[in-house]
């Protein structure tokens, strides 16, 4: 057997680098499928393609602001304000803000900067025994996914129904009126309910409320009676789900563009809507009515829940989304610094979005004469109901309606292909070496597949799937068990103050030891407490107050929920019977980390921070993914 010299190895490795090279002479510019991270030398050593990265810190800043300011910022928040003690209500908002959302947030995008991983393998390397954690939030942003996106396609209903004189949720002369619809403006004409004879206007119904569910969504008696698919939806939806997947297809390099403008311009639309409330007549009572404080709301347990839930929905953590954001992220960015800057903007837009929509509402109320209690709605009814209303009460009404509706779109569209991008992150992460090479053709099958299962919401019952959808897959249950998780592993199985070193080294310095105390303490205990009271407060799902779901849809519901939850105990102990060894022996290698991706560290000439590779003394065996980086 003749021997096999080094030098002719090398020459050949060379040659075959070259002949590589020369094939993939447009790598800077990848034919369609190829991902952009591709190298030659990455194939021929069999290696997994390499990361991408922002192309600059604007675009990683503007697209978590797009990912996380949305539609719960204008149309829930300023809602629960009023709700639960109006000023009152920003004392337990603060308190979890800082116990638990900004903690939690940066927790996510700095695990996604460190481990260049992500929502599911940073977890892989963090601590592979609670691996489920990512799986979780993938179950549940994928969930979500599916029933966000039907907002944005009512929304895209609503707007192409602004480009006309007259609304057509402004009268009651349409076919799908019916004899007890009566225009909003002549509710206040006393001298007209004489001459009908009659004072009891609850009997009659509003336009707007007819438009939306006898012509958006012509809705059906209940969920068991689905009914017809309303075509003319679900048309607003594909074109919907089209631009959100021309916004990712190329990855964060197009994703990082468009956001300057999606995650701009609602805040140009929201600035033109406030100036233009806060100059109508009864403003001032909508903003006193949303500010002014009821202290004793506080003993309510619900306020307090209401506050978690929110902060941990506005936030967009638990859903892998800002994780795989951050894993964009070059090594050595001071991702710390803008996570507060960030956190301060999404609670200031909320708290500004109260000014915009209570100061119509409150305009609303005076055209009317009636209470401000009576048209403050939230979610779809202020979106939907309460605002188109107001619109038609202003002067040059299409215009305010093209407004609000473009930016109510701009605002759910960049945070659903965020979201869209990080479950695509997430997934192609778990088989980079072949799904990065397809990533233009896996994103089209995800959003296909997305878009079939959102086909059963735009049926004549599908009002009552999304509700359903909405009530349970991601809710705050959900949120606050995946959370509480996620701060165990990080403060008490891979260490607080190893997490802490990671962290300096990419940083340069060590953050206040606020963060630390919330993994390890604060935010555990708040979850922990809001979750027990969801549950102690739960009550089944209806819709309108009136429409009680059948025991099956009930189940159905709780199952969508479970399905999440069940991910972290199910994958624990998959993980364990795996391994190998004594039962000792497979939690000492299950909890111990591995390392960071090291390309992404050394690419820019830094040594990662290596946490200790032994337990109690004994050199652990490295995983595949080492074997493979270091080959």
């Amino acid at each position: 057997m003749n021997p096999v010299h080094p030098e002719s190895e090398e020459m050949a490795t060379k040659e075959k680098l070259q002949c590589l090279k020369d094939f993939h002479k447009d790598i800077l510019k990848p034919s369609p499928g190829k991902s952009p991270g591709t190298r030659p030398e990455d194939e021929a050593e069999g290696k997994h393609p390499q990361r991408e990265k922002w192309s600059s810190k604007i675009d990683f800043v503007l697209s978590v602001a797009g990912g996380f300011i949305g539609l719960g910022n204008v149309w829930r928040f300023p809602y629960l304000c009023y709700k639960n003690g109006g000023g009152a209500f920003l004392i337990p908002y603060f308190i979890f803000l800082f116990g638990g959302g900004l903690p939690v947030f940066f927790l996510e995008v700095v695990i996604g900067q460190y481990t260049s991983q992500g929502g599911i393998t940073c977890w892989e390397k963090i601590c592979p025994l609670f691996t489920g954690i990512g799986y979780a939030s993938m179950v549940i942003v994928s969930l979500l996914n599916v029933y966000y996106i039907i907002i944005l396609a009512w929304a895209m209903y609503y707007l192409f129904h602004s480009f006309q004189t007259d609304l057509p949720w402004a009268h009651c002369n349409h076919s799908w009126n019916t004899p007890n619809c009566m225009e909003d403006t002549m509710r206040k004409n006393k001298s007209m309910w004489i001459t009908l004879g009659t004072t009891n206007t609850t009997n009659y119904t509003s336009p707007v409320i007819e438009f939306w569910e006898r012509n958006v969504l012509s809705l059906s008696s209940g969920i068991n009676h689905p009914g017809a698919l309303k075509w003319d939806l679900a048309l607003c939806l594909l074109l919907v789900w089209l631009i959100c997947f021309f916004c990712i297809w190329k990855g964060v390099k197009s994703t990082g563009k468009v956001v300057y403008i999606t995650a701009t311009f609602p805040f140009i639309m929201l600035l033109v809507l406030l100036v233009r409330g806060l100059t109508l007549p009864g403003a001032g009572a909508g903003i006193k009515f949303y500010l002014y404080p009821d202290i004793s709301r506080l003993e309510d347990p619900q306020v307090w829940i209401d506050a978690g839930t929110q902060i941990f929905f506005s936030y967009a953590i638990c859903l892998g989304a800002m994780t795989s954001l951050g894993s964009y992220n070059k090594y050595k960015y001071n991702s710390y610094r803008d996570c507060m800057l960030l956190g301060c903007l999404n609670s200031g837009t909320s708290f500004v979005s109260g000014f915009a929509i209570f100061s119509i509402l409150g305009f609303m109320a005076q055209e009317q004469g009636v209470d401000i209690a009576d048209v403050a709605e939230s979610g779809p009814g202020l979106a939907f109901i309460a605002y188109p209303k107001a619109v038609t009460m202003m002067p040059l009404p299409t215009f305010w309606s093209i407004l609000f509706f473009i930016m109510l779109l701009l605002l759910g569209l960049d945070s659903q292909f965020v979201e869209v991008e990080g479950q695509i992150t997430s997934l192609v992460d778990l088989y980079p070496s072949f799904l990065r090479k397809h990533r233009e053709i896996f994103i089209a099958l995800v959003c296909c597949a997305s878009y079939l299962l959102g086909l059963t919401m735009v049926t004549e019952g599908g009002m009552y799937v999304f509700q359903l959808f909405d009530y349970y897959a991601a809710s705050g249950v959900c949120l606050l068990w995946v959370a509480f998780f996620e701060c165990v592993t990080i403060a008490w199985v891979y260490g607080a103050d190893n997490f802490y070193n990671g962290i300096e080294d990419m940083i340069g310095y060590r953050p206040g030891p606020w963060m630390k105390y919330s993994w390890a303490v604060v935010t555990p205990v708040l979850c922990v407490g809001c979750f027990i009271f969801s549950l102690v407060k739960y009550q089944p799902l209806t819709y309108n107050k009136v429409y009680v779901y059948p025991d099956w849809a009930i189940g159905l519901g709780w199952g969508l929920a479970l399905s999440s939850m069940v991910c972290i105990p199910l994958v624990f102990l998959i993980s364990l019977c795996q391994a190998r060894g004594s039962l000792s022996v497979r939690f000492k290698y299950l909890l111990t980390p591995r390392e960071p991706n090291r390309w992404a560290v050394e690419h820019e000439g830094a040594l990662p921070y290596n946490s200790s590779s032994t337990v109690n003394g004994v050199l652990m065996k490295p995983t595949h993914i080492i074997v493979e980086t270091m080959m």
